[in-house]
């Protein structure tokens, strides 16, 4: 595993952390936390989406 690879597995662990613990500290319904959870997904998903789009459109 490169120094990258474990900056990004970190960075991405601790943004897991953030949203889970969110989550938890306003003791939701299970059913509104899944929702909300399915958001962050979507929402991380786009965003590293369009920096890999962008960063192929770049020749990178």
């Amino acid at each position: 595993m490169s120094g990258d690879t474990t900056v990004q597995l970190i960075w991405f662990a601790a943004a897991f952390a953030m949203v889970l613990s969110a989550l938890v500290a306003r003791r939701i319904k299970l059913a509104d936390g899944v929702k909300m959870a399915l958001a962050w997904v979507a929402i991380f998903g786009l965003v590293f989406l369009a920096i890999w789009t962008f960063q192929t459109a770049r020749g990178g």
